[in-house]
């Protein structure tokens, strides 16, 4: 059974870092070796890995995902959040990080981020350890 974390977003678009999370649910997991697959059961949120030293890259991101799919832009889908399911669907919902000595493999700058599209709502992300302990 995956493990689950529990975000609250508080603005339609935004990216969360949830890196710390994630290592403190691997660090009671005590997991040293594998990999950590990070999963988003949502039609309009994804996840992804990129650069979380310099906050501008997320705005930088977002704003260009808002010019490439702009909200109401005469879509069919009746809930009004096509916009969302389609950045959702770009992003992408899941993400497999390495886990050596119990710590997430990441580079230099890399950061694990949660990315609403249709918020702000309560949200779930997906942890799946797989490897030694």
């Amino acid at each position: 059974m995956p493990l689950t974390l529990s975000l609250k977003t508080k603005s339609r678009i935004e990216m969360a870092d949830i890196t710390d999370k994630i290592q403190g649910v691997l660090d009671e997991a005590s997991m040293r070796d594998g990999i950590c697959v990070v999963y988003v059961p949502h039609t309009t949120a994804a996840v992804t890995i990129n650069e979380g030293a310099d906050p501008s890259v997320c705005v930088d991101i977002t704003k260009r995902l808002k010019e490439l799919v702009p909200e109401g832009a005469g879509y069919r889908h009746a809930e009004g959040n096509s916009d969302s399911h389609i950045k959702a669907a770009l992003v992408g919902s899941s993400a497999t990080v390495i886990v050596e000595a119990g710590r997430l493999v990441l580079g230099t700058w890399q950061k694990v981020f949660f990315c609403e599209f249709d918020g702000p709502r309560t949200r779930t992300v997906m942890l799946k350890m797989i490897g030694a302990r």
